[in-house]
């Protein structure tokens, strides 16, 4: 069995095309520069996991024609990363795996999910606490498989997220830089998928140069930049920035792993 990575959005949280702007990038006719906010969803041993859910779910999910997934796991408690909820109702039951202060973002947001008398069509949410401990993820009939997920620390800015590594890909999204004590959990990736904001500097996101050195040091076998700006410029162009190794993923565009 194969395993498959589908980027369902790989934009920032704008989106490209920004509403209003009038640059080429966000004019452009290549499909490759039309990016919904970041999300993924990693198919693994049989196991169907979504890394994020932003207010573009339900567009990613008819248009990849995600139909089930098995487990969503948030990275942190931004709108863009978790802002698409409430789409998950037709999904049936959800499990979610999310740290401290994203659930107590997401029950604040979407108190009704939570309330002792629920009102017929809510999504069905069962929330998972976790750290950076790895855990399992239990999936398929009566949950007898798993699944083994390695959290990771990343910085976004001053805030800790999470990342994750599952089996030999490892997913790091609105990354400012990582503690030096994680790099070692990184070792002998086959894919790693890895934020990378714009060209120029940012507070609390890698810029370009910034990714290419990280992406350098941790040396999967393949690397995929996602969470990309207007500001990183047209797809046509920044392809031609990077070695065959690195590649700058677009909407819809699958990995097997």
């Amino acid at each position: 069995m194969s395993n498959k990575l589908t980027f369902l959005g790989t934009g920032t949280s704008t989106g490209v095309p920004v509403i209003g702007c009038q640059c080429e990038v966000c004019q452009s006719v290549d499909k490759r520069d039309k990016r919904t906010r970041c999300s993924s969803l990693v198919e693994y041993n049989g196991a169907r996991l979504l890394i994020d859910c932003g207010p573009d779910f339900r567009f990613q999910a008819i248009e990849n024609k995600v139909y089930s997934v098995d487990a969503v796991l948030f990275t942190h408690h931004h709108i863009d990363h978790i802002g698409g909820t409430d789409d998950l109702r037709p999904l049936k039951g959800t499990d979610i795996y999310l740290n401290e202060l994203t659930e107590t973002n997401l029950r604040r947001m979407y108190s009704y999910c939570f309330a002792e008398d629920l009102y017929p069509g809510v999504p069905k949410l069962t929330l998972h606490h976790i750290d950076y401990s790895p855990f399992r993820v239990s999936y398929g009939e009566d949950n007898c498989k798993f699944v083994e997920v390695l959290p990771i620390k990343v910085m976004h800015g001053k805030c800790p997220i999470m990342g994750y590594r599952i089996g030999n890909l490892a997913y790091l999204t609105d990354i400012s830089y990582l503690p030096e004590e994680e790099y070692v959990k990184l070792k002998g990736l086959d894919v790693l998928c890895l934020g990378c904001l714009r060209i120029e500097s940012h507070h609390s996101h890698q810029n370009f140069s910034e990714a290419m050195k990280m992406a350098e040091r941790i040396g999967a076998k393949k690397t995929y930049f996602i969470h990309m700006c207007h500001h990183i410029g047209l797809h046509k162009d920044i392809e031609k920035m990077v070695p065959d190794n690195i590649e700058f993923a677009y909407d819809g565009m699958q990995i097997e792993f």
